[in-house]
């Protein structure tokens, strides 16, 4: 939910009023207004012509730049000028504050507790953190307090009324953020089509390498079932087929008969002449 955005609701009652309100009862309504709990716009009350006629009367014209300090100016802005301006009560002065700090978030997003301590002219950090809390609590703003670096964080604010004359530096500035936004998404979306252009070219790398290795490996497969097939390779590197192994063994036996039998007729031969020896 935004912040702020009940505040609206909260004035109607004094807006109906201010209807039939003039002079010094205009002037009390402005007062009440600014002291109301919960109250933290004034925009369209200051817009009305009842109250537009306070700033015309000597009388009555404080009333008017009061409702405007509690529209878009500060505590820092009261207290220069204090002796223009009607007193202001514990509530106003509280109200003001949380006020002054929606201002200074609109600058910077991290509030050091120095600066709010002399801003809002609050006399401890304790008092100051207790402020701020209770703003919190109030919905004008969201953040953290870092009391080891002793700042505030600044998540999100309510919004303020805006000065006469600031809308054409608010609207310079909404045109700087969209032009640096629409610069900041661009720069995205040529990053982006960089990722994807590198992302393609590394997946067709991928499976151009996907390729070519199980090519290789169903070479390397149909190589090895071929080898299977001729069979073992000889002690020469000559592939045996068929019946090769017992030709060669026939062979063999062919060639060692003629040495068997020539050694074997040897030995019959010895034997004889001994025994013609040993007869003598």
């Amino acid at each position: 939910m935004e912040l702020g955005t009940n505040f609206t609701a909260k004035l109607e009652p004094f807006l109906l009023i201010s209807k039939s309100a003039k002079g010094a009862a205009a002037a009390k309504l402005v007062q009440d207004a600014t002291s109301a709990p919960g109250v933290f716009v004034f925009a369209e009350l200051l817009e009305l012509p009842n109250i537009q006629e306070l700033a015309n009367n000597e009388q009555h014209a404080p009333f008017f730049s009061l409702l405007q300090l509690f529209s878009y100016r500060t505590y820092k802005d009261y207290l220069e000028n204090k002796d223009s301006l009607p007193q202001l009560n514990q509530a106003q002065i509280t109200k003001l504050k949380h006020l002054s700090i929606v201002s200074l978030a609109a600058n910077r997003r991290i509030l050091p507790y120095s600066l709010l301590l002399q801003e809002l002219q609050m006399p401890t950090i304790r008092d100051l953190e207790d402020l701020i809390i209770d703003a919190i609590f109030l919905d004008i703003l969201r953040g953290k307090l870092d009391q080891k670096e002793q700042q505030l964080e600044i998540e999100y604010t309510m919004g303020r009324d805006l000065e006469p004359g600031k809308a054409e530096s608010v609207l310079a500035a909404l045109k700087a953020w969209a032009s640096t936004t629409a610069s900041v998404l661009s720069a995205l979306d040529t990053k982006l089509e960089q990722i994807a252009s590198y992302s393609a070219a590394v997946t067709a790398e991928t499976e151009e390498h996907d390729r070519v290795y199980n090519s290789i490996l169903r070479d390397v497969f149909d190589r090895q079932k071929d080898t299977k097939k001729r069979g073992p390779l000889t002690s020469a590197g000559n592939i045996i087929r068929g019946g090769g192994v017992s030709e060669l063994a026939d062979a063999m036996d062919v060639d060692e008969e003629p040495r068997t039998k020539g050694r074997k007729n040897q030995m019959e031969t010895a034997l004889k002449q001994q025994r013609k020896r040993n007869r003598f």
